[in-house]
C-alpha cells in the first residue's frame, strides 16, 4: 500500500471518529448538562494527550509526527523562556474560544438532532475564508460559490416554512463561529510549538473553564443528573474525551504527513456526512426531503470552498518551479 493510500486511509478514519463523536455526544444531553459534559471530557482528551506527549518524546518517529523544533518566522529556534510564553499565550487564547465552540455545540444538540449538528458545525470550514477578509486574505472564485451554496443550503436544513430557525440550529451555527476562529487563531502557532502541546493546554483551559461554569449555567437546560443515566454515558464520554481527541488528533497527523492540505480538508468535511449517517442509525434522526437537499448543497459548498481554482494552481505551480 502506497503512502499516500495510507495518509488518505488515516484522514478517512479521522472524519469516521468525528462524524460518530456528533452521536456520542447527542446520547449525553438526556443524562449530563453540558458544561459539566465538556469539563469532563476536556479533561480526558488533556490527560490522554499528555500520555501521547510522553510516549513521543521516547520514540523519534512518533515525535516527528507530534512536533519537531520550535522555530520562529526566520528559521530560529525558540529559546525556552520564549517558548513557554507562546505555549502560554496560544493555549490560554486557544482554549477559550474552545470554550465557547464546544459549550454552544452541545448546548444545540440538546435542542436539535446531531446530523442537522454535523452539517451546520461543517461550515466552519466556509467561514474560515470570510474571517480571512479581516485578515486581508484574498476570497477566491471558489469561495463565493461555496457560501452561496452553503447559504441556500443552510436555509433548507434550518429555516422553517415560516422563516424562524430553530433555537438549536442557531446555537450550533454560533458555535461554528467558534470553531472556524480556533483554526485561525491555531494556525497563528501551530509551525512554532508541538501542535499536542498547544491542544493539551487548550483543553485544560477550557474544561477548567467548562467545570467552574457548570454550576451557574448547567441548571438552564433542565438535565438532571441521573446516576444510572450517567454510567449509561461513561463508553460515549470515554470516547469523545479520548478516541475523538488525542486519538483522531493523531491519526490526522498521521494522514497530513502524505496528504496535501487540499486533499486533507476534502476528506476531514467528511465528517458531516458520517455524522448524518450515524445519526440516522443510531438515534434514529429523520430529516425531510428539504433537509436532505440542504445537507447536500452544504456538503456541495465544502467542497468547492476547498478547491483551488485554475489560476491558484497555476500561481501554485509557478511558485514550485520557482523554488527549484
Amino acid at each position: 500500500m502506497s503512502k499516500k493510500i495510507q495518509g488518505n486511509a488515516f484522514l478517512f478514519l479521522t472524519a469516521i471518529i468525528w462524524g460518530f463523536a456528533f452521536v456520542a455526544q447527542g446520547s449525553i444531553t438526556e443524562y449530563m448538562p453540558p458544561f459539566m459534559y465538556n469539563g469532563i471530557r476536556m479533561y480526558l482528551g488533556t490527560l490522554s494527550l499528555l500520555i501521547l506527549i510522553a510516549i513521543s518524546q521516547r520514540y523519534p518517529a512518533l515525535q516527528k509526527i507530534v512536533g519537531g523544533e520550535p522555530l520562529d518566522e526566520n528559521g530560529r529556534i525558540i529559546e525556552k523562556e520564549e517558548y513557554r510564553r507562546l505555549l502560554l499565550k496560544s493555549g490560554v487564547a486557544c482554549g477559550i474560544i474552545m470554550f465557547f465552540a464546544a459549550n454552544t455545540q452541545q448546548i444545540g444538540l440538546v435542542y436539535t438532532t446531531a446530523s442537522k449538528t454535523a452539517f451546520v458545525t461543517t461550515l466552519y470550514i466556509v467561514l474560515v475564508p470570510l474571517m480571512g477578509i479581516f485578515l486581508k486574505h484574498k476570497m477566491g472564485k471558489n469561495t463565493w460559490i461555496g457560501v452561496a451554496l452553503a447559504t441556500v443550503g443552510m436555509y433548507l436544513l434550518c429555516i422553517t416554512e415560516d422563516f424562524t430557525i430553530g433555537f438549536g440550529d442557531f446555537i450550533v451555527f454560533v458555535g461554528a463561529f467558534f470553531w472556524g476562529l480556533q483554526i485561525i487563531v491555531l494556525d497563528k502557532y501551530v509551525k512554532k510549538i508541538m501542535v499536542m502541546k498547544i491542544i493539551a493546554m487548550q483543553f485544560l483551559i477550557s474544561g477548567t473553564m467548562s467545570i467552574l461554569a457548570s454550576p451557574f449555567l448547567d441548571g438552564l437546560f433542565n438535565v438532571d443528573v441521573d446516576m444510572n443515566g450517567f454510567m449509561s454515558t461513561v463508553p460515549s464520554i470515554l470516547y469523545v474525551g479520548i478516541l475523538s481527541t488525542a486519538g483522531a488528533a493523531t491519526f490526522q497527523g498521521l494522514g497530513q504527513k502524505y496528504a496535501s492540505p487540499v486533499t486533507a480538508s476534502i476528506i476531514l468535511s467528511m465528517e458531516s456526512v458520517f455524522g448524518a449517517i450515524f445519526g440516522y442509525i443510531f438515534m434514529h434522526d429523520s430529516l425531510s426531503t428539504r433537509e436532505y437537499l440542504g445537507c447536500a448543497l452544504m456538503f456541495i459548498a465544502i467542497l468547492i470552498v476547498q478547491t483551488p481554482t485554475r489560476k491558484e494552481r497555476e500561481e501554485k505551480k509557478a511558485l514550485e518551479k520557482s523554488d527549484l
